[in-house]
């Protein structure tokens, strides 16, 4: 991977915008609906808008103003109240939390503040500063906080409240249904990303004996053969796991989708249409992607093989930024950026596959993979443990490439993604692999 190089100038104005692109997406998210429904609690999974709005300018507070510029606390008596770890979502609601108006205010404040700290910042020498990380982190801090406020929009009941063009009309994908990618070594995570998050790095050599993996994500379509064949009712596809789950949530079809007479209907941000066949599935939790894949005698890709496919480039040999290079991610690569309120039809975006032909790794959709969310060897936390360190282990498993609620600042072929098995929220959906070269 070719290290990106920047002087203070290109630096300045990198953070500059994609400050200024997160802070309009948040006014978006939060201006389009009234405030009963910006204090409200519309899922117990999920803070209410109000919650997020106001952690925002704290954190940017907090990193950008106390840690980067040494300047004394704004309003250090709520820093508590917007703690994530400090509560949690569920109890959120009943805190005393600043109102609308006054989570605006603050958050433009802050924001006035960092950008005279920003005409000035040093971006050698400190490790939070080198490149411009700290802004780069509160960038993308702010525009994972939009996707989460997003998926909030998605849970809300009521009238839609957001619109967007929907992606460019696709023709039928024709092309081979999976991808070969031959076995070896290649250099996994990154040393070189400026403004890489600690849990992808630092670059590594991982072995990968050779493995097929599909050309694009599981389509609605595919998935609606698992569940006319009975999937959701033969525990042969399911772990012990998952199938309890099933049990338990009488789970039937993807979060968001009802059978009405002989076809299949969604909710999609206020708006009941036929689920289209051709798009990626959404809305579906790990267990429901992992037994899909056994189903059709196939299986997760591990995250190691997911990174392989993105990243890989066989001429060389080397590790690129994305599957379609180093350059930043453009409208003709990827459905990024909310741009879309729906995954693109499967097999879009030819410019943006892989040397190998896979498509659509960035952006659409999450795609689950096989693995636990774990460390790198030689992993150090920073810069702070409660990013990623102490979300290690079992209990979560790894998603990658990011979905179309994800802005491109916080999607790369390295970026990891993480949640419990069971969470289906969020805009995720999968593709699937095999083992071996035949």
């Amino acid at each position: 991977m070719t290290e990106p190089a920047f002087d203070a100038e290109i630096l300045r104005e990198r953070a500059l915008t994609t400050l200024v692109t997160a802070r309009e997406r948040t006014t978006l998210l939060t201006s389009c609906v009234e405030e009963p429904d910006l204090t409200a609690q519309i899922s117990p999974l999920m803070s209410p808008l109000v919650w997020d709005l106001a952690h925002i300018g704290n954190q940017e507070e907090l990193w950008l103003l106390r840690a980067v510029a040494g300047r004394e606390a704004m309003r250090p008596e709520i820093d508590g109240l917007y703690d994530a770890f400090e509560h949690p979502r569920a109890e959120r609601p009943s805190l005393p939390l600043l109102s609308p108006k006054e989570a605006r205010a603050y958050a433009a404040e802050v924001r006035g503040r960092v950008l005279d700290v920003l005409t000035s910042a040093d971006f050698h020498g400190a490790r939070l500063t080198e490149a411009g990380f700290a802004f780069g982190m509160v960038a993308q801090h702010e525009q994972q906080h939009d996707e989460t406020m997003l998926i909030t929009h998605q849970l809300r009941r009521g009238p839609q409240a957001l619109t967007a063009p929907d992606p460019d009309p696709a023709p039928l994908f024709t092309g081979p249904a999976e991808v070969l990618v031959p076995g070896g070594p290649f250099t996994m995570g990154t040393s070189a990303e400026p403004w890489a998050l600690d849990n992808e790095r630092p670059a590594h050599r991982v072995d990968v004996p050779a493995f097929h993996i599909d050309t694009t994500p599981v389509t609605n379509g595919a998935y609606q053969a698992f569940i006319e064949d009975g999937g959701y009712d033969d525990e042969r596809w399911w772990t012990p796991e998952g199938w309890a789950h099933v049990r338990r949530a009488s789970l039937t079809a993807p979060l968001f989708w009802h059978r009405d007479g002989g076809q299949w209907l969604r909710r999609r941000f206020g708006v009941t249409e036929v689920v289209p066949p051709d798009e990626p599935v959404l809305h579906v939790c790990w267990y429901e992607a992992d037994a899909y894949a056994r189903w059709a005698g196939r299986r997760l890709p591990t995250e190691a093989e997911w990174e392989k496919a993105a990243r890989f480039d066989p001429a060389t040999g080397g590790s690129m930024r994305y599957p379609w290079g180093d350059a930043d991610p453009a409208p003709e690569h990827a459905n990024l950026g909310q741009r879309h309120l729906r995954p693109a039809p499967a097999g879009s975006y030819p410019a943006g596959e892989s040397p190998l032909g896979v498509r659509q790794l960035i952006g659409d959709v999450w795609e689950w993979t096989a693995s636990d969310f774990l460390p790198y060897p030689g992993f150090r936390a920073f810069p702070y443990k409660e990013y990623s360190e102490v979300f290690f282990g079992p209990e979560y498993k790894v998603l990658r490439g990011g979905s179309f609620a994800v802005d491109p600042v916080a999607c790369r072929g390295t970026f990891r993604n993480w949640d419990y098995p069971v969470r289906r929220q969020i805009f995720s959906g999968f593709r699937t692999a095999r083992s071996g070269a035949v």
